[in-house]
């Protein structure tokens, strides 16, 4: 006896991936009327039937929306990252006024949230913050999009198919932090962040800060950039790191707030003063960058537009509408830590 045939022998057949089918077949507008009916003529062939009892489980709405905040590595506990706490009153009310309760969950990245949202049916659909290496989760990412999960994540908007994205114009606000620092004289300028795919913002606002560069006639210095993921402590070591490579630098682009207060402290603790012998622009504008001394000059996130964004795009994808996908605008706030 044969195998009952399943949706995926329809989207090998079809060329197409598996939540397409599970689309097509439930009538979803967003398949294309050609793609729906060589996905309902190979369904006939096959004789495949849908489980209506499974089919009607998965359409239950529950009319709540989760919002799964992850853990970042800290020297003395699992943080979450200040920018994504300052969006939460925006997402709390953006759903409110779409008549969705939001369902607020700390994860754990070791844990199989992917699996738990997915086959609980606790929400109708996931916005993820701050998952981490992108690299090392990205399986999971896929895995969620994969099974047709309705999930919108906060990152680089080009950082490729593991569900919607909304994100801000990273590059956009690295090439002006960096070209404000030139603009004001600075040539040894270095970069504090890492500037790899494992975290795609970060890696976005290295090459603005290699564009500026390069608008400026600078060569990048490997020597002048140094990983540090978005934390004071690790700011602060980034720094210190730099400091031991002794080479001349007079200016730092860090890639987030929490970077450049660390790095802050480490000039601090070796009496070079900020912006008299370093110039600092950070990235975010947390309520923290207007408390340090001197106040440091960043390069602002709408913090209740991305969070209205995000809920937004996810309720859009729900509805089977069509996303847009353009980046959010960045603005640079220019304080004394960059000699404005």
């Amino acid at each position: 006896m044969g195998k009952r045939p399943t949706s995926f022998d329809i989207a090998q057949l079809a060329g197409v991936s598996q939540p397409t089918v599970s689309r097509a077949l439930r009538g979803v507008k967003s398949v294309n009327a050609q793609t729906r009916a060589r996905i309902e003529a190979i369904a006939r062939s096959l004789h495949y039937a849908v489980d209506k009892n499974a089919s009607s489980l998965r359409s239950q709405a529950s009319n709540t929306l989760a919002l799964l905040f992850f853990e970042e590595v800290a020297a003395d506990d699992a943080t979450i990252n200040p920018f994504f706490l300052s969006m939460l009153g925006s997402i709390t009310h953006a759903s409110a006024r779409a008549g969705y309760d939001l369902l607020i969950s700390f994860q754990q990245l070791s844990g199989d949230w992917h699996v738990d949202y997915q086959d609980s049916r606790k929400a109708d659909g996931i916005i993820l913050l701050g998952y981490g290496d992108y690299e090392a989760y990205r399986d999971r990412l896929d895995h969620l999009t994969e099974q047709g999960t309705h999930v919108v994540r906060w990152g680089a908007v080009a950082t490729g198919p593991a569900g919607i994205t909304v994100g801000s114009d990273n590059r956009g606000g690295g090439e002006a932090a960096v070209s404000h620092l030139t603009e004001g004289g600075r040539r040894r300028i270095a970069f504090l962040g890492t500037a790899d795919g494992r975290y795609p913002e970060l890696e976005e606002r290295y090459r603005g800060y290699r564009d500026a560069l390069a608008a400026a006639g600078l060569a990048p210095d490997a020597r002048l950039q140094v990983d540090s993921i978005t934390d004071e402590d690790a700011g602060q070591q980034a720094m210190e790191d730099l400091l031991r490579r002794d080479v001349a630098f007079d200016a730092v682009f860090a890639a987030s707030d929490s970077i450049a207060i660390g790095a802050m402290r480490a000039l601090a603790g070796v009496g070079r003063s900020v912006p008299g012998d370093v110039a600092i622009v950070g990235f975010d504008d947390l309520p923290s960058a207007q408390l340090t001394s001197p106040p440091l000059s960043t390069v602002a996130q709408d913090s209740r537009r991305a969070g209205e964004a995000l809920v937004a795009q996810l309720l859009a994808h729900l509805r089977g509408e069509t996303v847009d996908a353009a980046p959010l605008p960045t603005r640079l706030v220019v304080r004394a830590s960059s000699g404005g």
